[in-house]
């Protein structure tokens, strides 16, 4: 009966389920500082600036975030902590712990929701395209063309499923970086650059040569943004979305998509409807 026991405690230590990391508020209380995975190639959104560092639409929204959290939590100090992720590894950082909040032009999607949770939406754009004007000026007339996409993103996948879906067959060029893919098609290394519209616009404006270029006016997708952080860490979402919905309540969140976007910049329609209703009552 002994040794049965024994072999009953043993089996229900091996299918215990692993000890829970300390829970983000937790640790926030502890040591004050809240650490953001940041893009380093997602300009407009999240990027680092000329003197090095992180910048952007999504980076300065975390930023005001974390001074939300900071005040519901009554604490003296936050400080903020950034680490550089690619497209690639940038939701196992989150589940790693090796991040708390990731601040980049991440779509919110189904399948990656198995993997982390996202906070309420923080902008919304949909992929586009970005041509050299010499050259095809429809995305009909790119068959037997190379169209380049940053790789590893859902943007990509979304280029290829519509090359496929309207039948063109043009080579898909999967670029390091959206800086590469502006390099590549002002070399005329590939007739056309695929990605979210409002990345587009500001690699236009950041070209040496922007009459040298044509912005499409259509959409091909439509990317809902958000803010990724650890599944199944309820009261942090819940908290990241207080704040969320202070800013879009409070009006915060224009002097954040301008100094993002430029003066001359202003919302689209859709995206101003996001913030209102965004903006949860408490």
């Amino acid at each position: 009966m002994r040794s049965l026991a024994w072999m009953m405690v043993l089996t229900a230590l091996l299918l215990a389920p692993p000890p829970l990391r300390a829970q983000t508020l937790d640790r926030l209380r502890d040591s004050g500082t809240l650490t953001i995975g940041y893009r380093e190639d997602a300009a407009p959104y999240s990027y680092r600036d000329a003197v090095g560092e992180p910048a952007g639409y999504s980076v300065e929204l975390c930023r005001a975030v974390a001074a939300g959290i900071k005040q519901d939590l009554g604490l003296a100090e936050i400080a903020v902590h950034y680490v550089p992720v690619s497209a690639e590894d940038r939701f196992k950082a989150v589940q790693d712990g090796r991040v708390d909040l990731l601040c980049g032009a991440t779509t919110a999607t189904l399948s990656r929701r198995a993997l982390v949770d996202f906070s309420l939406p923080t902008f919304v754009d949909g992929a586009s395209v970005l041509y050299r004007s010499d050259g095809p000026a429809t995305f009909e007339a790119l068959a037997g063309e190379k169209v380049g996409v940053h790789g590893a993103t859902t943007t990509e996948q979304a280029l290829r499923t519509t090359l496929q879906r309207l039948s063109i067959a043009a080579e898909v060029v999967a670029v390091e970086d959206h800086e590469d893919g502006l390099r590549r098609l002002e070399a005329g290394e590939i007739a056309a650059y695929f990605a979210d519209r409002a990345i587009l616009i500001f690699l236009a404006a950041r070209s040496q040569a922007p009459e040298q270029l044509a912005l499409s006016d259509r959409y091909f997708t439509n990317e809902p943004y958000a803010l990724a952080l650890p599944r199944g860490d309820g009261d942090f979402r819940l908290a990241v979305d207080r704040a969320l919905s202070r800013i879009y309540r409070s009006g915060a969140i224009d002097q954040i998509f301008t100094r993002a976007f430029g003066t001359g910049a202003n919302p689209s329609d859709l995206l101003k409807a996001l913030f209102v209703i965004s903006a949860l009552p408490e």
